[in-house]
């Protein structure tokens, strides 16, 4: 079964996501449940509040926060912001997750149209596995992931 998960991220990381801009989404901690392939649908947070799009998860990195940061700046440096040092600056572990293939969709679903179904769901505060047997993926996601309306942005 296709590892899938719900990552929760700001809208300007999102955007140079779907631009082809960033390469590398960051995490504080190990990540150990990520699988490389696995599929990242995108929950954008902040002002957007809506499940936008998706990406493949490319490789995985895991070591120091400051390992990780030479890394990504050395392979996207246009791509991270210096904020997103500041996000894993001081965290015992940080992860750099591979970009692969980012979609935006044509219509995404928001919160609000979310909630009028199912209306305990939260988004994750960084990101969660789902399995295709909760409501979330059966109502909302298995139609994303099959529908042809996608906008390819790179």
């Amino acid at each position: 079964m296709e590892s899938i998960y719900i990552f929760s991220i700001r809208p300007e990381y999102a955007e140079a996501i779907f631009s082809g801009r960033k390469k590398f989404e960051l995490r504080r901690g190990k990540g150990k449940d990520l699988i490389k392939g696995g599929l990242a649908i995108v929950y954008v947070s902040g002002r957007v509040k809506a499940i936008s799009g998706e990406f493949t998860i490319g490789r995985i990195i895991r070591g120091p926060p400051e390992k990780i940061w030479r890394y990504v700046r050395k392979k996207n440096e246009k791509g991270i912001s210096p904020e997103s040092w500041k996000f894993i600056a001081g965290a015992k572990t940080a992860i750099a997750i591979e970009v692969l293939s980012p979609k935006l969709y044509e219509k995404p679903v928001s919160l609000r149209e979310i909630r009028e179904v199912l209306p305990t769901w939260t988004p994750p505060m960084g990101y969660s596995k789902i399995n295709k047997n909760e409501p979330i993926y059966q109502i909302f996601l298995s139609k994303l992931l099959t529908s042809k309306e996608v906008k390819t942005e790179n």
